[in-house]
This record gives C-alpha cells, sequence and structure tokens, in this order.
C-alpha cells in the first residue's frame, strides 16, 4: 500500500514537470514566432541557443562560450539580459526575473499581446534608443 501511495506521488510530481516544461517550450515558442524565427526551434537543443543568439544580434559561433566553465555562467546570464531588451524588457527586474524566475516569465512573455520584438540589441544591426533633443 505505501508503495503504491510513492508511485502515484512521484507520477503527479512527473505529470506536474511536464506540464511545466511544455508550457515554457511554448511560451519561448511565442516568443521566437514574435521575432520573426521558426517556433520550432524552441524545441531543438543548442539550435535554440542560436536562435536567440540571432535574436539578440550575437554571431552564432558564440555558442562555443557555452563549453567553457565558469564562462558558460557569464555568457547565459548576459544572453538572457539581451534577450529581455530584446522585447523592450529593461531594468534589473526584468533582467533578474529572466534569469532566476525563467520558467515563469518565458511563458508569461510569450503569452502576453503586450511584449513585442523590438529588434537586436547587440552587434551592427542593434536598435539604438532615439535620441531625446531638449
Amino acid at each position: 500500500m505505501e508503495n503504491q501511495t510513492s508511485v502515484a506521488g512521484i507520477l503527479f510530481f512527473l505529470l506536474i514537470e511536464l506540464a511545466v516544461f511544455i508550457l515554457v517550450i511554448a511560451g519561448l515558442w511565442k516568443l521566437f514566432v514574435k521575432a520573426g524565427k521558426p517556433g520550432w526551434a524552441a524545441i531543438i537543443p543548442i539550435y535554440n541557443i542560436i536562435v536567440m543568439q540571432e535574436i539578440v544580434g550575437r554571431e552564432a559561433w558564440k555558442i562555443i562560450l557555452l563549453f567553457i566553465p565558469l564562462v558558460n555562467i557569464y555568457f547565459g546570464i548576459t544572453l538572457y539580459v539581451s534577450f529581455a531588451k530584446a522585447y523592450g524588457k529593461y531594468g534589473i527586474g526584468n533582467y533578474l526575473a529572466l534569469i532566476f524566475l525563467g520558467i515563469i516569465f518565458i511563458p508569461l512573455w510569450g503569452f502576453s499581446n503586450e511584449v513585442q520584438y523590438v529588434g537586436p540589441v547587440e552587434g551592427p544591426n542593434q536598435n539604438l534608443a532615439p535620441a531625446t533633443s531638449y
């Protein structure tokens, strides 16, 4: 009897994890489509990071930085910060939300009609904020 309860509990948590995984992938899919990239790229490992780099304006070869210990932490954080900026989300709160609570904010931004792609924020085609004249 006790063994059946633990198996049911494990299956319950596995189903919740699967639902969260599908929700995050669906949110990333929507964010890719907003940026004009193919949504299916969200489900392909490594390629989805290459697409994220294209969205923020980085060169694809920089994915090699993910394979260098400690450098990969810096690379991941800066990629998420640039990803947030590419969707018009500026400020430390938005950056920290995406870095630490991406599991919540990726679907939230993906399914929100208010969050739109504003353009690359790095590289030669970066989206520069309009100058203010006084």
